[in-house]
């Protein structure tokens, strides 16, 4: 079992877990007390504990030192056009399960989906709602962040490109593939799709600019959930992290 706290309440000691996790523990897992619980504050640490005692309204848990886990290599980021429907949070929870370390949103031009200023906070508490559960699903102690900027304003924000770094757009006409490229050397590797409509040429060119190389994915074309989910992947099979 597992649960997530703030980063500055993992500590060792006795735990008050209320609200959602306990919530979690006592009616969803139907914890009961001796048993084992690892507690993670999504950036990273983990800690052991042991329920001690159960209430109507909270759990208390005997915590043990907390440690820091090493980073996965390569940080694989994800620059996820916005998708419709239901696909985008399906596309988020999987990205979390398969290893992305970081997602960033960005408005393309052909996004069918628009997100005006009002709405933008709301839907970014759901994606991080989303990567959440899916990060305690699958086991990581690390959250990865969801961000939303325009396509200009991500390309300034990442980290400088050196020789260790891999900028890749995902590109149905391209026959370059995953397996071709310098993983092994990467360490910190961005992956760049298109929506639905796809990428414009001029989002192309402005990816190509930055430093992006085109790959591809084999000789189908890709819905706009499914290519980042498989690119990523690829990476962390090729990788072994």
């Amino acid at each position: 079992m597992r649960i997530f706290v703030e980063p500055d309440r993992l500590t060792a000691g006795e735990l008050v877990v209320t609200g959602e996790e306990y919530h979690y523990l006592v009616h969803v897992r139907r914890a009961r007390v001796g048993e084992a619980v690892e507690i993670v504050d999504g950036e990273g640490r983990r800690a052991p504990s042991t329920i001690a005692r159960i209430t109507e309204h909270d759990t208390i848990l005997q915590v043990g030192a907390p440690e820091l886990l090493a980073p996965t290599v390569p940080f694989v980021r994800v620059l996820l056009p916005l998708i419709k429907g239901d696909r985008m949070e399906l596309c988020l929870e999987k990205l979390v399960e398969l290893g992305a370390d970081a997602i960033l949103v960005w408005p393309a031009e052909r996004s069918i989906v628009r997100l005006d200023d009002g709405k933008r906070e709301a839907r970014l508490a759901r994606y991080n709602a989303a990567a959440h559960a899916a990060a305690r699903q699958c086991g990581r102690a690390r959250v990865p962040p969801v961000t939303f900027a325009e396509l200009s304003d991500a390309l300034a924000a990442l980290p400088e490109l050196g020789g260790d770094g891999l900028r890749l757009i995902l590109d149905p006409g391209s026959d370059r593939p995953v397996a071709k490229l310098p993983l092994d050397d990467a360490s910190d590797v961005a992956i760049a799709s298109g929506p639905e409509g796809g990428l414009t040429p001029a989002e192309q060119e402005q990816l190509e600019r930055a430093g992006f190389q085109p790959i591809g994915l084999g000789p189908r074309t890709l819905r706009a959930e499914t290519a980042p989910m498989i690119a990523v992947a690829l990476v962390r099979a090729a990788t072994a992290t």
